[in-house]
């Protein structure tokens, strides 16, 4: 099929256009090729659609061939609305190919089948078609790439994300298990680490641009607006010592690995879980001391509007400083206080009571601080959380008293510590190692002369035990959003507000759980870098799947959505005919529901071919070896 354009008279508008048909040749019975026409477009066509890209895939589609990469927005709409028109009006003889399929019959002796060549396709599937959408492949081309460098990026980003691994296990992975080769086109016989490697550092020197690229297209597809981004920081740590690093730094570890070099990834994140900007910093910068570099660069990368976003950050972060950075900049923020407040009075109005994602009950209520500041103050208050802290605080409390016991009976015991000066020591180590259960204690240490310890004395502090548990389950947000006058469900807006730092922290520990992110084993930072910024564009792709898998009320974690993608896997079948030849067909296996269930939530096609014929003679195939699967002819 293909489009003809005839300019012509057109007697509504009285002028000479354009008139497009879609045709199809065929030979008549004289064996002369002919033209025949199957749908009328008439006038009314956008003359700067690419029509031969839109004649190969509908020639594609009604052949049930997949045409790999997708059209522009507007080209791919029409040529669905297209092809939908032409099975409505009947105008493909579908039947008739369906049935010259079924006359595809060939004589087998049964005993030879076989089936191989089994690889993994459905998780690798979802995920080319999720990079298709979001255009990396359009971008890479715009950048100048060539064509079978994109292929090898986009099929090392997909194993990233389904198979997380070091470049020489992803290498062996693509080349036994996974059919991401196939479906790119890039040669699996070509696979190597050393590829892998080149092609991850080439896409790092991408970063700025790609991520730009990214945060913008991810605005377009789910209509975005930006009004509220996260900012929170991680870090992950290498093995070895990296001795040479720029980047590696002793600090202190989220993974409790202080023994380990550090390297620190800070994230801009809006609620929906989608990166803004993204910046690798040395292992030993504080949390507190990275807002001014990153500050900066916010407006570029989210709302486009005249509004600035609002800035959600924990108590680590929501300094003095960066509070006052945040708003010099025009941005309002929404934080923790790192002070517990004590002199604040509650604001004449009933306290709101809402509920957490698990159900539980809190309360809110505004209250004023004493000191004179201006800002907005939210008291938050969870009985399950006293609870919680409560045994916490007991705990504590009850190995503080057993470690003072031992401390107490090693003075009366033969050979045990009477210094008092050691006895000091160990009563000094005591308080640091529960530092909130030893304020409610008073100790006392009697000793003689000879400044030998007689006794250690301890007893509980009355004040410091009532204010301790009249602290427990409570803690203070912070906000520069001024309260209108008589506004209700200000507290409400606020908790929500808040409550999206827990999508920056799930992004987080996706990053860290499903696409194993820790620890580092390169050696280089050229190769530590590019390897973090793989993992954040793999992320890019995990995120884009669940986000869309959530507006359908599918919430299930990556690594059971990989789980279920790939019980569907394409296989080879091999039997000889009674010609004394090698009939070879390549299909994918039916998916199952829960996997339809997913294609139908992302909107994808369920294979990407239909199937893939080959028949050789059985001493061809002898003598040759081996059989080109890319080469085969789509069927």
């Amino acid at each position: 099929m293909f489009f003809k354009k005839i300019n012509r008279y057109n007697p509504k508008t009285g002028n000479r256009e354009n008139y497009y048909s879609l045709v199809e040749s065929y030979r008549n019975a004289l064996g002369e090729p002919s033209h025949r026409t199957i749908f009328s477009l008439g006038y009314e066509v956008d003359n700067s659609l690419p029509f031969n890209e839109i004649s190969n895939k509908l020639n594609d589609l009604v052949a049930g061939r997949q045409h790999l990469f997708p059209l522009e927005e507007k080209a791919e709409k029409f040529t669905w609305r297209l092809y939908h028109q032409l099975i409505k009006g009947n105008k493909l003889d579908v039947l008739n190919r369906i049935r010259t399929e079924m006359e595809d019959w060939e004589t087998v002796d049964l005993k030879t089948l076989t089936n191989e060549d089994v690889r993994e396709l459905g998780a690798e599937w979802m995920c080319l078609q999720t990079l298709q959408e979001l255009g990396i492949d359009r971008f890479l081309r715009s950048r100048c790439w060539e064509e079978e460098d994109i292929q090898l990026a986009l099929s090392h980003i997909v194993s990233r994300a389904v198979y997380p691994a070091s470049e020489l296990k992803t290498a062996s992975f693509i080349r036994e298990n996974s059919s991401i080769c196939e479906l790119t086109g890039y040669p699996v016989r070509r696979i190597s680490k050393d590829k892998l490697y080149n092609i991850t550092k080439r896409l790092y020197l991408e970063k700025d641009k790609l991520e730009l690229y990214l945060s913008n297209k991810t605005n377009e597809l789910f209509d975005l607006k930006d009004t509220i981004i996260l900012y929170d920081l991680t870090n992950t740590y290498f093995e070895g010592a990296k001795r040479s690093s720029e980047l590696a730094r002793f600090g202190r570890s989220k993974e409790k690995r202080s023994d380990c070099p550090l390297i620190v990834l800070a994230l801009v994140v809006n609620v929906e879980g989608f990166i803004k900007y993204s910046a690798i910093l040395r292992g030993n910068m504080a949390d507190c001391t990275t807002l001014g570099e990153m500050v900066d660069n916010l407006r570029t990368v989210t709302s486009t509007s005249e509004k600035r976003a609002i800035v959600v950050i924990d108590a680590g972060i929501a300094t003095a400083e960066n509070l006052e950075l945040l708003k010099l900049k025009g941005y309002h923020y929404v934080c923790v206080s790192r002070s517990n407040l004590k002199k604040y009075n509650d604001v004449d109005t009933n306290p709101v009571r809402v509920k957490d994602n698990r159900g539980r009950e809190i309360e809110l209520r505004e209250v004023r601080v004493e000191d004179g500041d201006s800002e907005y103050y939210l008291k938050v208050e969870s009985p399950l959380k006293a609870l919680k802290e409560s045994a916490m605080n007991n705990l504590f409390v009850q190995r503080f008293e057993d470690e003072l016991t031992k401390i107490e009976a090693s003075i009366h015991k033969k050979g045990g510590v009477k210094n008092y000066g050691k006895v000091c020591e160990r009563i000094g180590r005591l308080k640091a190692k529960y530092s909130s259960a030893n304020k409610l204690f008073a100790i006392e240490i009697e000793k003689d002369d000879k400044d030998k310890c007689n006794a250690v004395k301890w007893s509980l502090i009355p004040q410091a035990v009532i204010e301790n548990r009249e602290g427990q389950g409570v803690y203070f947000l912070k906000t520069s959003l001024k309260k209108a006058e008589e506004s209700a469900g200000q507290e409400t807006l606020i908790w929500i507000i808040y409550n999206c730092i827990r999508n920056i922290e799930s992004s987080i520990r996706t990053l860290k759980s499903d696409l194993d992110l820790r620890p580092v084993y390169h050696r280089t930072d050229e190769a530590s870098l590019a390897h973090l910024h793989l993992g954040l564009l793999a992320y890019w792709l995990v995120n884009t799947v669940r986000h869309k898998l959530k507006m359908h009320n599918i919430r299930s974690s990556w690594s059971e959505i990989v789980r279920v993608m790939n019980t569907q896997k394409v296989v080879t079948t091999c039997v000889e005919n009674n010609k004394n030849q090698i009939v070879r067909i390549r299909k994918c296996s039916k998916p199952t529901e829960k996997v339809k269930l997913i294609y139908d939530a992302l909107k994808y096609e369920y294979a990407p071919f239909i199937r893939k014929k080959s028949v050789v003679n059985k001493n061809e195939l002898i003598k040759k070896g081996y059989v080109d699967l890319l080469n085969f002819s789509s069927g």
